[in-house]
């Protein structure tokens, strides 16, 4: 079997094996009563992984460099990266809608590569000659990693937006925050000295506290969704008041919610510092081709705004303590970004990294 024949082989076995894991995952997701589900999706991706890294490893024997040199090489680094982002981050959550945002994109990234690009635009040909430099391997594989791990950490925290319905929610046990109390779309208060024992207990329901304080005079009420008897008195807040966007969420989304928020941040954790890796070797490669570090390339530039973005979710999450919903909408447009920077310049066929990409 040649080259071309291993080729159409894996790289179409890849795909169809990714498209039933995503069917799999889909089918865990609606049905969670089926135990067997998980395990054949995260068999899939590691299939699929193999198959991938199986295809680029004998491109890379036989054409003699690493599989990088153009668009079908470089969107299967990338699928494979996915994969091997997804088997980390599914096995740390335990968690199978991880699956659920990672599988259709690792599908969709290798059908384009497969079914979608020229045979012409698959073959292996010769470097060009800007290309002949041990930076190559250095340089593109760690930004493609950065890209599979940003894109899988976005994705994530787009899910966090999903099963959260865009509540402002703070997360109890998330890998950095300040208040130390969980949210469920309202404003939870520190219990004051007047918050008696007897009400703490009494206003447990549904696995959330409710707390009374007395503020300005006034009582308040917070979280209140079944009827508690606190002393003498009962208070009641009517679910019929509640829209679909403030209706509170069950203990089980809050705690998918926390997992999905920091497996997003510790993937995009994992990631920024390749994508500055990789950066950093790419201006030194720059310098070694062109005579410059930084020559204000379009894909410099969104590197450079990529870089930004993820530097920002990461400052407001260490730094200024964020949680919830506002670091995930950072994230979340950080996936267009990281699109922008890997593909879109690219279609302009201008710069001085067109010629990786598209001829």
């Amino acid at each position: 079997m040649n080259l071309v024949e291993l080729q159409n082989l894996l790289d179409n076995t890849s795909f169809a094996v990714l498209f039933v894991t995503m069917l799999v995952y889909w089918c865990g997701a609606a049905f969670e009563n089926l135990p067997f589900l998980p395990t054949l999706g995260t068999a899939g991706m590691a299939i699929a992984n193999l198959c991938i890294a199986t295809l680029l490893g004998a491109r890379w024997l036989e054409a003699g460099y690493f599989p990088l040199s153009n668009l079908y090489e470089s969107l299967l680094f990338l699928a494979w990266g996915i994969t091997t982002i997804h088997l980390i981050a599914e096995n740390s959550s335990r968690s199978r809608l991880v699956g659920v945002v990672t599988a259709p994109v690792a599908m969709g990234v290798t059908a384009f590569a497969t079914l979608t690009l020229p045979a012409q635009m698959q073959l292996a040909e010769p470097l060009v000659p800007a290309l002949k430099s041990n930076w190559l391997m250095m340089h593109v594989s760690v930004m493609m990693l950065s890209y599979a791990a940003l894109m899988v950490g976005s994705l994530l925290a787009i899910a966090f937006l999903v099963v959260t319905r865009g509540q402002d929610i703070q997360l109890q046990g998330s890998s950095v925050g300040t208040g130390g109390y969980r949210s469920n779309g309202f404003r939870l208060q520190k219990p004051t000295p007047l918050t008696t024992q007897t009400s703490k207990t009494a206003a447990e329901n549904n696995g959330f506290k409710r707390y009374e304080s007395n503020t300005n005079g006034k009582t308040t009420a917070v979280l209140d969704l079944v009827t508690a008897s606190v002393g003498t008195s009962e208070q009641k807040t009517s679910p019929q008041n509640l829209t679909s966007a403030d209706e509170p969420l069950s203990p089980q989304r809050l705690s998918l919610a926390e997992t999905l928020d920091n497996i997003s941040y510790r993937v995009i954790g994992l990631g920024f510092p390749l994508l500055t890796i990789g950066i950093i070797a790419g201006a030194v490669w720059a310098n070694e081709a062109w005579g410059s570090y930084w020559s204000w390339d379009p894909k410099e530039t969104w590197a450079l705004i990529t870089w930004l973005v993820f530097a920002a979710y990461l400052h407001a999450r260490i730094t200024r303590g964020w949680q919830g919903r506002r670091p995930a909408i950072l994230a979340a447009s950080g996936f267009v970004v990281v699109w922008i920077c890997y593909l879109g310049v690219n279609l302009l066929g201008k710069g001085l990294h067109s010629y990786g990409w598209f001829f």
